[in-house]
């Protein structure tokens, strides 16, 4: 049965390493020496196929595994989308997880992608990965905030010293083609104004004035933006194609071995 949609066309190479953002809607993958990312849906057909079942099978809720079995196929496909004849063996797959999965929700993550992969899995907490994929100095003194904005789970997470120092989380029950619903997007604001107040009071300064960079398929919303500019009272930016932030910044981990090794001992 053929699959629900292509992957974007990609320029196939040669790679050891892969970069996997593993998402609620689409999962997306990086080759270490690919130029573009493989992008698909977060969804595969029954297998086996169910008689009369039309609906497909989303194996990640709230940016973490639900169905083990579907995950590790849709892992196949997107790992496929960046293989050709002649590839050599995968070495490491680098792949995010939020920071509010729990030590069980990190174990399927790795269990299903190694099972499907056939090598080492590196995990990488994605609030910190798109930090890293916007260039970001993650490993400066002085803190900053970033809200990753998914179409399952939405994190504002506080970053200084190469690690997420606080972090808050809202589980998403449903999205539109708009973004956030209103009363979403009024928790995920009040959300993210409590993190910066819960900031050491000499810390909360050198934060505003870093900004807040948002991230995620769900930072073009405009009145997302509006809303956090208006509350927060400090820059609220957003960098270009913020959807691919997370799976660019788990590639450059990929390419920076010491910096990797330091952030992921904090995403096992």
């Amino acid at each position: 049965m053929a699959e629900l949609e292509p992957a974007r066309t990609l320029q196939r190479t040669r790679h050891g390493r892969v970069a996997l953002d593993l998402g609620t809607a689409r999962t997306r993958a990086l080759t270490s020496s690919g130029v573009a990312i493989a992008d698909r849906p977060s969804a595969v057909v029954a297998s086996p196929p169910v008689a009369g079942a039309a609906d497909p099978v989303r194996p990640i809720r709230h940016g973490m595994v639900a169905d083990p079995g579907a995950c590790r196929r849709l892992v196949r496909l997107v790992l496929r989308d960046v293989q050709t004849a002649g590839d050599r063996s995968m070495e490491q797959v680098v792949v995010g997880v939020p920071v509010a999965a729990s030590p069980s929700d990190r174990r399927a993550v790795r269990t299903a992608v190694s099972e499907a992969a056939g090598c080492g899995v590196t995990l990488v907490e994605e609030p910190l990965a798109a930090a890293v994929g916007v260039g970001l100095d993650v490993t400066g003194s002085r803190p900053f905030l970033l809200l990753d904005v998914g179409a399952g789970i939405v994190e504002a997470v506080a970053i200084r010293d190469g690690a997420i120092s606080d972090a808050v989380a809202i589980q998403l029950g449903a999205t539109t083609s708009a973004g956030l619903l209103p009363y979403v997007l009024d928790g995920v604001v009040d959300m993210t104004a409590a993190l910066l107040r819960r900031l050491p009071a000499q810390l909360r300064a050198a934060a505003r004035g870093n900004g807040l960079t948002v991230t995620g398929g769900g930072a073009l919303q405009a009145q997302l933006l509006n809303r956090l500019d208006t509350v927060l009272r400090m820059p609220v930016s957003t960098p270009p194609e913020p959807q691919h932030a997370t799976v660019r910044g788990l590639m450059r981990l990929c390419q920076r071995p010491p910096l990797a090794s330091g952030i992921a001992a904090r995403g096992r």
